[in-house]
């Protein structure tokens, strides 16, 4: 379990803003929201709102914030969107250009953020249904991996599904996918049991993102909708100039997992 995982949001965030926590944050704020971050200029914001809207599983809008602004109305207060994620990436012409700890100093009047529902926020639930969630086991960010898996096209932007995964024997696979299902605003039910080459993964043990996690006998992967889908999207589409969260490295947000259920 995470050592800030009885920590208030705004603790967290705090923490995060004087550069105390970079690492991954799952497990962190216990039973709080977190989200996945897309910052695009008002240009190209419309058809990153469209992708989303085409992809809701993939692209769960939590919140969009008003055009310049680096506060949020909705799911937290007196948060800083440029200092309150513990690492951001900057996208050039869709090619990863460099991570940092802050963006303070590449924020632009016109920049647009859009606040993505995160599967970490399901993950409380799991646990509390005596669900193991292996990465937080083993103090690792979640496996992620590209899939063959076609998102809906919306202006500029396309690409295929990026997915996290976590092993689970077949019946704690099950009761996931029932409990998951009912948050569909943090991504919802699994799209994949089981043999991940159908969906274009040819090796669990080597993600494109986060970290490898052991797979036990008995247990088969088990795939959700990430909110790293749009990074892919970014790099197909090639915008001058975007950021995102590192992969892990999340908003943690004011308001409770239990808010996102049906």
């Amino acid at each position: 379990m995470s050592a800030y995982s009885n920590m208030t949001p705004a603790q967290v965030r705090g923490k995060i803003r004087n550069q105390e926590i970079t690492g991954n944050t799952s497990g962190m704020c216990s039973g709080y929201a977190q989200a996945n971050l897309v910052i695009l200029p008002k240009n190209q914001a419309y058809d990153f709102l469209l992708f989303a809207q085409r992809n809701p599983f993939s692209c769960p809008l939590l919140e969009v914030s008003d055009t310049g602004s680096r506060e949020l109305r909705y799911i937290a207060k007196n948060a800083d969107i440029a200092t309150d994620l513990p690492k951001y990436r900057v996208y050039k012409n869709g090619c990863l250009a460099e991570e940092r700890l802050s963006v303070e100093d590449l924020w632009q009047d016109d920049f647009v953020s859009f606040l993505i529902g995160c599967s970490f926020s399901f993950e409380a639930e799991l646990l509390e249904a005596g669900i193991p969630v292996r990465h937080i086991e083993e103090g690792r960010n979640v496996p992620m991996f590209n899939t063959n898996i076609p998102c809906a096209p919306g202006g500029i932007f396309h690409g295929n599904m990026v997915v996290s995964m976590r092993p689970m024997t077949p019946a704690e696979a099950i009761r996931a996918a029932a409990i998951t299902a009912q948050m569909p605003r943090v991504h919802g039910a699994p799209v994949h049991f089981g043999n991940p080459e159908q969906i274009g993964i040819r090796d669990i043990a080597s993600p494109d993102y986060g970290d490898s996690v052991t797979v036990r006998e008995g247990e088969i992967p088990v795939f959700w909708p990430c909110g790293v889908t749009p990074q892919a999207a970014l790099m197909a589409a090639k915008p001058a100039f975007a950021i995102t969260h590192a992969p892990g490295h999340m908003f943690i947000a004011d308001i409770k997992n239990t808010s996102l259920k049906n």
